[in-house]
């Protein structure tokens, strides 16, 4: 992957593009000062909103708005920053894009000014990419847990864990470089307390990290069955209002209807799908051919059954899944059947999606399987790839506690504790290669 030059000026529209009362141009780099003077007549105040008429070559205003210039090292991006907060008019905006241009900028690439804020130290990889978790947020949740990663709580967590690692390498090298002082590793209390706490510490963030997923990414179930089951009602009574279509006529379900919806926090994307049977139409046939290709990429399943019916179909119903993909069988219509709705013995939950019965046990049931936990104060939001890190951390340090447990043996212990920081560091950027900035940088907003 291309790696963009650091040493030049860009430029970008730093809010949504489109109609709208105030638009914000963003530009950052060594030809901020020169961009300034030329398209406002002299330099701002650091610092201080002023009120200014936007200018082209010839003089005549393109807009008119407010100022503000942010000089580097203080700045968002470490360099020297103008923000020119005008009209959000398309032209207008695309107008002082082009004038800032012809002054020797250029357009930014998606996520070239958080890249630059880290690679300037402004902030580490973590926080860099709560920028985007934050404008990306899809619950209240999700933006507080975002809110808190960007102020560093989650690099903090990491930073702890490191350190304790690092307090950890030191006391074992230290028994390595001074073995006259006879220190035995098995019987060395300080070493296995210190080695119990990191555990824990481990256990902890483990936990705490993959509650952030969650939060970010959130799950897709998909709700599947034979026809007239149920299914599009289902979807309706888990969102509180009426998604889908409902009739009497069976497979009236021939498209897949998505919606989204907040669990407790947790985002969660429901997709109720057409009628699992031999298809008796091209129309049907392909909304069936949907519904198969989403379950293959679904987190989980709803397999919705008719309480009235004998539950022989259920085996046919699961051998339609993907392997490894969980279900949870939702036995429907108990309004019919005089059945208690909630959890059954067998593991599957009962319901009447017309009366709303059942619903909230079925919600507190997939919170429980998809292993969420409603967020608590200290909740961050996170990513798979932290996730990937930080398991193989975990990997490398099982592996030193083996080379101490089975072999004694200082100097391999010691270098599975130096693979264990480097995966941490790997979070937050302090170890990192230009592909990865690359791939967590590319998915940004091109103003941020």
């Amino acid at each position: 992957m291309k790696v963009p030059r650091q040493d030049d000026t860009i430029v970008a529209r730093a809010t949504p593009p489109g109609r709208g009362g105030i638009a914000v141009i963003r530009v950052s780099g060594p030809g901020v000062g020169e961009i300034a003077t030329s398209m406002l007549g002299e330099l701002p105040e650091p610092r201080r909103a002023e009120l200014r008429k936007f200018v082209d070559a010839t003089g005549e205003p393109i807009d008119s708005g407010i100022a503000l210039l942010f000089p580097a090292p203080h700045s968002f991006t470490g360099e020297d920053v103008l923000e020119l907060q005008g009209h959000g008019g398309t032209m207008v905006c695309d107008l002082l894009i082009e004038r800032a241009i012809e002054l020797g900028a250029r357009i930014a690439e998606p996520g070239e000014f958080s890249r630059r804020a880290f690679l300037n130290d402004r902030m580490d990889l973590a926080q860099a990419e709560a920028i985007a978790d934050l404008i990306d947020s899809s619950s209240r949740s999700a933006a507080r847990a975002a809110q808190r990663s960007l102020r560093g709580d989650f690099s903090d967590a990491i930073t702890d864990l490191n350190e304790s690692v690092t307090q950890l390498r030191t006391h074992v090298e230290a028994a390595i470089d001074f073995p006259e002082e006879e220190i035995d590793f098995l019987q060395d209390a300080a070493l296995l307390e210190r080695i119990i706490g990191l555990e824990q510490q481990f256990r902890d963030l483990e936990r705490v990290v993959r509650q952030g997923c969650l939060l970010r990414d959130g799950v897709t179930v998909v709700v599947a069955g034979r026809p007239n089951v149920g299914k599009s009602s289902l979807l309706n009574a888990l969102a509180g209002y009426d998604v889908a279509i409902v009739t009497d006529v069976s497979g009236t379900t021939r498209d897949l209807v998505h919606e989204q919806l907040d669990l407790d926090g947790l985002p969660l994307h429901v997709v109720d799908t057409a009628g699992l049977r031999a298809w008796r139409d091209p129309v049907e046939e392909e909304g069936i051919r949907r519904a198969r290709a989403e379950l293959r990429s679904a987190d989980h399943a709803l397999i919705v059954l008719d309480a009235n019916r004998a539950d022989h179909e259920l085996d046919a119903l699961t051998a339609e899944l993907p392997d490894g993909l969980g279900y949870t069988v939702v036995r429907n219509k108990i309004d019919l059947t005089g059945e208690s709705a909630g959890p059954v013995a067998d593991g599957s939950i009962n319901v009447s999606a017309l009366e709303r019965d059942g619903i909230e046990a079925l919600r507190n049931h997939l919170k429980s399987v998809l292993g969420y936990e409603p967020p608590a104060e200290g909740a961050i939001t996170a990513r798979r790839r932290h996730l990937e890190s930080l398991a193989r951390a975990r990997q490398h340090f099982d592996q030193a506690r083996q080379q101490l447990e089975k072999h004694a043996a200082g100097e391999l212990m010691a270098e599975e504790l130096l693979q264990v920081q480097n995966a941490l560091a790997e979070i937050t950027g302090e170890f990192h290669n230009d592909d990865l900035l690359g791939r967590i940088f590319s998915s940004f907003c091109i103003g941020k």
